[in-house]
């Protein structure tokens, strides 16, 4: 058997110039899920070059199922205190919740840099620090690969919450714990979708491939269950259109939802119910985890279609 060797490629070989190459070729739906995959977010609504006073953010996006502000800045060099100036003037003028910067080569003392602000900042704002690389194989297409050179790091921004207002309730530990372990089951069993950040809250969202709505996973602590809806944020002429082939939508999982229009409110919830959550004893976190996957898979795909 023949093995390749993997070449590196100079990336200023595929990008000339950083606004209009690079970026160009990053705001492609194709390569912002790329990217999305790396941080554990699902971007979307991108808008390239926005103004903040007199400069120019490269790339402005969102998070599909949390709304939250995402600023991106391409630098195909080594990174510098310029840009690092930049990224700050622009997550303050844009009111940004995640800041993603993307260079060739990052250099020991900007990595410190972004730790120490992801270490001291409010737990509102992330910052991830990233190079971008290219790889071929013989005469291959060069294949880019995004490296994470510096993240969030949840558990140090989880022990200062804790240290400003007092250590973590039991079950605010326990909402942690589980979103640790469901990650890492999520991760095993090869990314069926994104892997979100662990917190201490009792949600965790995921995409639906829409703005109008998105899948949430709560932890029902009070009941011993989780509860997996397909949450429509205000669009009850779309529930409506999914309740008229509600029949066929349930045929289609295998299971029952209950399905709240809620007349009074702006929002409306498909919702079904796992029973054996109990954050006192974990044994069955394994099979309850993996079952909680297998619906959220079932119910992407059967809405998905259907939006």
């Amino acid at each position: 058997m023949k093995i390749g060797k993997l070449i590196e490629v100079d990336i200023r070989e595929l990008w000339k110039h950083e606004q209009y190459d690079f970026s160009e070729w990053l705001s492609k739906e194709e390569n912002m899920e790329m990217l999305s995959n790396e941080v554990g977010l699902t971007l979307t609504d991108i808008n390239k070059e926005v103004f903040v006073g007199s400069y120019r953010c490269d790339l402005v996006a969102k998070d599909e199922t949390t709304g939250i502000k995402v600023i991106i800045e391409n630098q195909l060099e080594a990174t510098n205190h310029d840009h690092l100036g930049k990224i700050i003037t622009y997550a303050s003028g844009l009111d940004a919740n995640v800041v993603i910067w993307i260079v060739k080569e990052a250099r020991e003392e900007h990595r410190r840099a972004i730790e120490w602000l992801n270490n001291k900042l409010t737990k509102d704002i992330s910052f991830f620090l990233m190079e971008i690389h290219a790889f071929r194989i013989g005469d291959s297409l060069p294949a880019p690969q995004f490296v994470v050179v510096e993240k969030p790091n949840d558990f140090v921004k989880v022990s200062n919450v804790s240290i400003e207002s007092g250590e973590l309730s039991k079950t605010q530990s326990e909402r942690f714990n589980f979103w640790n372990k469901f990650n890492e089951i999520v991760a095993s069993r090869n990314k069926p979708f994104n892997i979100r950040k662990a917190t201490t809250d009792h949600w965790y969202n995921v995409a639906l491939g829409t703005s109008e709505a998105s899948i949430s996973i709560t932890l029902v602590n009070k009941t011993n269950s989780i509860g997996i809806e397909v949450y429509i944020n205000d669009n009850k002429e779309l529930f409506d259109k999914l309740y008229a082939v509600s029949e066929a939508i349930e045929t289609e999982l295998g299971f029952n939802m209950d399905w709240q229009r809620l007349n009074n409110k702006k929002a409306s919830r498909i919702i079904h119910y796992i029973g054996g959550l109990d954050f006192d004893n974990h044994e069955n976190y394994d099979e309850l985890i993996n079952e909680v996957i297998d619906k959220v898979i079932a119910i992407r795909n059967a809405f998905r279609n259907r939006l």
